[in-house]
């Protein structure tokens, strides 16, 4: 009998990450594969992008709404914890896999490790500013098997008491698809998204659940600086964090006004070659810390949400201030060229987790154990 892995996917950027992985499972012919969809997926304010799933051609998806907005995380992570237990009532795996550092991710590894069933945590051991981090730390706590995208990752996870022979060192599997010969180009993607900019920057800002009472005033300046700056933007909606609501209010300046293109979502194909092509990204979206170095594309990092995460010399970080944003946008256009950041990899991400699963990962026990680190007192 085949074993089956569950992928579960709460967001349009975790599934980025996971569609290569997806897709090496589902043709090995080896497995048995299901996709449990939920998170921004089924809402249609962001895109309703669980339709983006099946367009991608892949099946055996099931779908489930678990939240309503507005919704708190906790909210967020008791529902989904419910939906996937049921699930898994009817339907038997024997991996759960997740990404990251978001509530569904946490509901996933908590769910499996109650039931017995084994854990894949993808891309632990990575760092942020803001309630992320110890989301992603405890769903590496809760996981059993980590496939993980750089050493400085795995040292976190042997430092979190992993045993190392349960870490996987496979890079990040977006860069799979980021340097593939596949993409769209540039001309496809704008004629998709109707961007008719022979020069534009792309525009990220998430909500930071630690910073509630600045929320509403950094999304204001954040518009007021991209109007201000006489760019041209491509504007991609936040994700549904709490505080997402003002970002929404901000973006309502921007209505109506020709240099701006504002989207809930855009294919992560056509995203990637969008952002390939950008002169640079702007906000707080970790596609500015994680992806554009990898095509050398200038970030205006703003504020505390990508704090301690990777530096890199296309990287300018700033504050919400827009004489400072104004500044550094500035800065980061007059800047030299960089080479390219490789410190996720250069693809064969998912060549290495298929590996990985085809040795004795699914034979990993679930009785985990802490690995005590020696260390010397001063």
């Amino acid at each position: 009998m085949k074993k089956r892995i569950l992928f579960l996917t709460g967001t349009r950027a975790d599934f980025g990450k996971m569609k290569s992985l997806i897709a090496c499972v589902r043709d090995s012919g080896v497995f048995e594969y299901g996709i449990f969809v939920t998170g921004m997926h089924m809402m249609s304010r962001y895109g309703l992008t669980a339709n983006e799933i099946e367009k991608s051609g892949f099946g055996n998806t099931f779908m489930y709404m678990n939240q309503s907005e507005g919704d708190n995380m906790d909210t967020i992570l008791a529902n989904t914890i419910i939906g996937l237990g049921r699930y898994l009532d009817e339907y038997h795996y024997d991996l759960i896999i997740v990404h990251g550092d978001r509530a569904e991710a946490l509901a996933g590894a908590t769910t499996g490790a109650l039931r017995n069933i084994r854990v894949a945590h993808i891309e632990g051991g990575e760092v942020s500013g803001t309630i992320d981090e110890l989301l992603r730390h405890a769903v590496t706590k809760m996981s059993h098997i980590h496939f993980v995208s750089s050493d400085t990752a795995r040292k976190r996870l042997i430092q979190l008491g992993e045993p190392p022979e349960n870490i996987f060192m496979i890079g990040s599997p977006d860069i799979d698809v980021m340097l593939s010969d596949q993409l769209p180009t540039l001309v496809e993607a704008q004629k998709r998204y109707e961007i008719g900019f022979d020069s534009y920057a792309i525009a990220m800002l998430h909500p930071v659940t630690t910073e509630q009472d600045r929320q509403a005033k950094n999304a204001r300046i954040f518009v007021d600086s991209l109007i201000e700056s006489g760019r041209n933007y491509v504007v991609i909606y936040p994700n549904n964090d709490l505080g997402s609501h003002t970002i929404f209010e901000a973006y309502k300046a921007l209505q109506g006004n020709p240099r701006f293109r504002i989207f809930p979502s855009i294919r992560f194909e056509h995203f990637l070659t969008l952002l390939k092509h950008a002169d640079f990204l702007i906000g707080n979206s970790s596609a500015g810390i994680h992806e554009a170095p990898v095509y050398a594309v200038p970030t205006v990092n703003i504020g505390m949400r990508q704090h301690n995460r990777l530096t890199h010399d296309s990287v300018h970080n700033t504050e919400f201030d827009k004489d400072c944003i104004l500044a550094t946008i500035g800065r980061c256009l007059s800047s030299k060229l960089v080479p390219p950041l490789y410190h996720y990899g250069k693809g064969g991400s998912a060549q290495k987790f298929l590996d990985a699963l085809l040795g004795s990962t699914l034979t990993t026990s679930t009785q985990k154990h802490f690995k005590d680190v020696p260390f010397s007192h001063d």
